[in-house]
């Protein structure tokens, strides 16, 4: 009896572990399948993808293949076009559901503006995420979508972020449209107030940095009395603020004007994702001298990189001349890609260089100076030459305020 029970149960044993067997595999073959079934359109969106939004930092296309069925979503008409051209010319069936932003529930708005002195723009809607970037007040923003009280924005030198509604006035085209046009002033003072009066005595109405744009309502001897784009007016010293139009025509790039804007900051602290002089990171750092002399460069360092024109280090630092951009980080090796992580500026003087390490600071590339920083010179990947016609946008040609 416990014979024949042992072999019933050996029995059972084999058949289950047969019909584990062929359960994993007939699991696996219909993995299979579907692979096979969603390849021909991945194909086609990764070509897409690497076309229109090689990097997801300044376009979203965020599109993949379920079956049949595409899902997502792109800021990109012409890229979802193209797509979509791609996968008829190759006879390969679809169900489109891919969103093209805006979203209708922003109800055309489209726009906004940045109404505080300095927005905190994230990698994910809440604010617990990293600090992507900044804003400051009167930068003009495209609106993509809404999550709770989040929007995706994007600013002018393209990057993607969010933002929450604490720190940026919705606009229709017509109110974008109206606030453009009107009679701009910048503040030129590294940090300061706006007042309720024309007092600074009297209370603030907000905090105020070097950037930051406002409507000008009327003048008198001593202050501005200004509208901020979410309706607010103040009152800000004459003394601290200047015509746009006015500052735009006095920009110059000039290596002297690059040295002593990147000299106004020193000391000013580091801040990951910072570009404004409440804290800045080293791209933000850079990116925040150029735009003192009328230019925007690209966010990170990453993006600068691949502006300007290569500056021969080789035989040493002789060519190299204020202004310039120096790069840090990893060369490619082992297979693996080059990766920069750090930027700052040349100023001259005994092979110096200025940037946001902990804090702004100077810097040598010379062995036998005092404050030679032998880590940097150690991950020096290369050096770029930035002409105006390199940038993003330059302010004096166009104008992001008007």
């Amino acid at each position: 009896m416990i014979k024949k029970n042992s072999f019933v149960l050996l029995f059972l044993l084999v058949l289950a572990s047969c019909a584990g067997t062929q359960s994993t595999t007939t699991e696996s073959s219909a993995a299979v399948k579907a692979e096979a079934a969603v390849s021909p359109a991945k194909t086609h969106i990764d070509a897409v993808r690497q076309q229109f939004a090689p990097d997801k930092r300044v376009a979203l296309f965020d599109v993949e293949a379920n079956g049949n069925v595409l899902r997502g979503e792109t800021n990109m008409p012409e890229a979802k076009a193209d797509l979509v051209k791609r996968l008829q010319a190759a006879g390969v069936s679809f169900v489109d559901s891919v969103q093209v932003l805006p979203e209708a529930s922003l109800e055309g708005k489209h726009q906004a503006i940045v109404t505080i002195s300095v927005a905190n723009l994230r990698s994910q809607p809440k604010h617990s995420a990293e600090l992507a970037t900044q804003a400051t007040m009167g930068t003009p923003l495209k609106v993509w979508k809404k999550k709770d009280g989040w929007y995706l924005v994007q600013t002018p030198d393209q990057y993607l972020s969010w933002v929450d509604y604490g720190g940026v006035a919705l606009m229709d085209q017509t109110a974008f449209n109206s606030w453009q046009q009107g009679k701009k002033l910048i503040y030129t003072k590294t940090y300061g107030f706006a007042y309720a009066k024309a007092d600074k005595a009297a209370t603030t109405v907000s905090d105020m940095v070097y950037g930051d744009v406002l409507v000008q309502k009327n003048k008198t001897k001593d202050f501005y009395e200004v509208s901020f784009p979410d309706g607010r007016t103040g009152f800000i010293s004459a003394a601290e603020a200047i015509d746009y139009k006015e500052w735009v025509a006095s920009r110059k790039p000039t290596e002297e004007n690059l040295v002593a804007s990147s000299k106004e900051m020193l000391g000013m602290p580091y801040l990951w994702g910072g570009t404004s002089v409440k804290g800045m990171d080293c791209s933000g750092f850079t990116k925040t001298i150029f735009f003192m002399n009328g230019l925007v460069l690209p966010r990170d360092a990453s993006q600068q990189v691949h502006i300007g024109e290569l500056v021969d280090t080789k035989s040493g630092w002789d060519n190299m001349r204020p202004g310039d951009l120096l790069f840090f980080g990893s060369p490619a090796k082992d297979g693996k890609p080059e990766r920069v992580v750090h930027v700052g500026m040349w100023i001259g003087g005994n092979q110096e260089f200025i940037h946001s390490a902990g804090r702004v600071r100077i810097n040598s590339m010379n062995p036998s100076a005092a404050n030679h920083d032998a880590f940097e010179l150690g991950r020096f990947l290369r050096a770029k030459r930035v002409s105006p016609e390199a940038t993003l946008v330059d302010l004096r040609e166009k104008s992001l305020y008007e």
